[in-house]
């Protein structure tokens, strides 16, 4: 009966999360455009997948990542041991962004688009290399990141400095980056917050953050993404830069 009732409010938080988005179409559609929505039926349905999904998702983030997360976080901090807790935050970084779909999706368009304008050579092989090696590095910066923030959160540096210097490295590198990877480079810093990355890392921080005395979960618990959404844009540009 409880899982049912926690079911229940699960779907009917999906879909008063996502009422907004269909007052907005079906107001534009209906009437700003005036035009009757095409393909209603299948929309309909696809609408009905989308909650159906949407609560699942959340229901196995409340049920596993999460706790999961908060979980190892507990037992590396009392194991004690530095190296392998830096060395695990580095490998659900660099683990949970490598196959990420929305970061291949945009490799892949990134490749398309340097073989076009003849930055890289027009072959499947070419495209392929260049989009890998794309993934790579934006793997590899969040990996870096979410190293740098568990170090943070441990020795309990104030996070507004490390992001401000970040983004005037930022600043600094798109002056000298090919104008061609900048906006490439910036896109990668979005799509590296991924469903799977983005609760696991809140867990991991909030909880070694509980873990630790002197911390507070609020303060130095969060912000973790942040370096996430950062490194990239960063290390991208190098790779810009060398490629």
């Amino acid at each position: 009966m409880k899982a049912f009732r926690v079911l229940t409010d699960t779907l009917l938080d999906s879909l008063r999360d996502l009422l907004p988005i269909i007052i907005v179409i079906a107001f534009f559609q209906v009437l700003v455009l005036q035009q009757p929505i095409p393909n209603f039926l299948e929309l309909l349905i696809g609408a009905i997948f989308v909650v159906i999904g949407l609560t699942l998702f959340v229901l196995g983030l409340d049920m596993g990542l999460f706790p999961i997360g908060e979980s190892m976080a507990y037992a590396f901090a009392h194991k004690g041991s530095l190296g392998w807790l830096l060395g695990f935050a580095f490998a659900l970084g660099f683990g949970t962004t490598v196959a990420e779909p929305a970061l291949i999706a945009v490799a892949d368009e990134a490749a398309s688009v340097a073989a076009n304008g003849r930055m890289i050579e027009d072959s499947p092989q070419a495209r392929e290399s260049y989009a890998f090696g794309l993934r790579l590095t934006v793997a590899f910066s969040v990996g870096i990141a979410i190293l740098i923030g568990v170090l943070r959160i441990i020795r309990g540096w104030p996070i507004q400095w490390l992001i401000i210097g970040g983004y005037i490295g930022v600043v600094v590198m798109t002056l000298f980056a090919p104008k061609e990877i900048i906006g490439i480079a910036y896109d990668s810093g979005g799509v590296t917050t991924s469903t799977i990355t983005v609760p696991l890392v809140t867990a991991l921080g909030v909880g070694l953050a509980h873990s630790i005395k002197g911390r507070n979960p609020m303060i130095d618990g969060f912000g973790l993404i942040a370096f996430a959404s950062l490194t990239p844009m960063i290390f991208v540009m190098g790779y810009g830069m060398l490629v």
